[in-house]
């Protein structure tokens, strides 16, 4: 028997689909936004003219679906759930629901600390240690991100003279294992930082056709021997505007 971890095309057709669950919105907005921390969101809900549009659904939480314009542009937000097959399920029903274009930013652990201290981190490609990407895309040690949509946030944070570094990520679906050999051996292999999404979202956007985005700040220290927890709970809340705003320049520039 071939798990999908060996099988070497994408099968098709697909049971069902994200449109058989999720119900297409009149007017939704072509471009979505989301990230993962809950200040975030919170802050995000306070802002003026922020309107409430669809929910999302799981057996444990419904999670709202906001909007809101920036510059003459609707845009939608929400907070994605952690973990790739979560992240991916709610991103296929944000597409359902009649988005167009997608920019997810959050926070990571950091694997080169003298690299990604105080700068943002741009994923170029992604190792694939998890496995929602291995039904979106063959088999394969990365995942490289579109250079097109690359290009337009590197534009993006050049104009805004935010300090940035390009890199791999490493994305793994188990953060209670990242293994002290395994995490050396990422390093050597030149990944910058650590996180959950990553590779899958890069592999579920190819194959739904729609322009994504990620970027990355960081939270806890890896790039040591021993761990540093540093700011885990409260990564990148100093910045939370700051990274709001980019996201929504992202999403525009795509």
């Amino acid at each position: 028997m071939k798990t999908i971890f060996q099988r070497t095309e994408i099968t098709e057709p697909a049971m069902f689909s994200p449109s058989d669950t999720t119900q297409k919105i009149e007017g939704f907005p072509e471009i979505c936004v989301s990230t993962f921390s809950r200040r975030f969101f919170e802050k995000f809900i306070t802002l003026d003219n922020v309107e409430k549009i669809a929910e999302l659904h799981s057996v444990n939480v419904d999670t709202p679906v906001y909007k809101i314009n920036y510059k003459g542009k609707d845009i939608a937000f929400y907070q994605s759930m952690v973990g790739a097959p979560a992240c991916v399920g709610y991103f296929e029903e944000i597409i359902a629901m009649g988005a167009k274009k997608f920019v997810l930013f959050g926070s990571c652990g950091v694997l080169n600390d003298a690299e990604v201290d105080g700068r943002i981190m741009i994923p170029v490609s992604a190792v694939r240690d998890e496995g929602t990407s291995y039904h979106y895309a063959a088999p394969s040690a990365e995942i490289e991100a579109d250079p097109r949509c690359v290009q337009v946030l590197e534009n993006i944070l050049k104009s805004r003279d935010c300090p940035y570094v390009k890199g791999k990520t490493w994305t793994t679906d188990a953060f209670y294992r990242e293994t002290l050999p395994i995490v050396r051996e990422r390093k050597e292999a030149g990944c910058l930082t650590v996180e959950m999404e990553c590779a899958s979202m890069l592999a579920a956007s190819r194959y739904r056709n729609i322009p994504f985005i990620q970027f990355l700040f960081g939270a806890d220290n890896l790039s040591a021997d021993t761990w540093d927890i540093r700011d885990l709970e409260t990564a990148g809340l100093a910045g939370t505007e700051k990274y709001m705003v980019l996201a929504f320049e992202c999403g525009i520039g795509l």
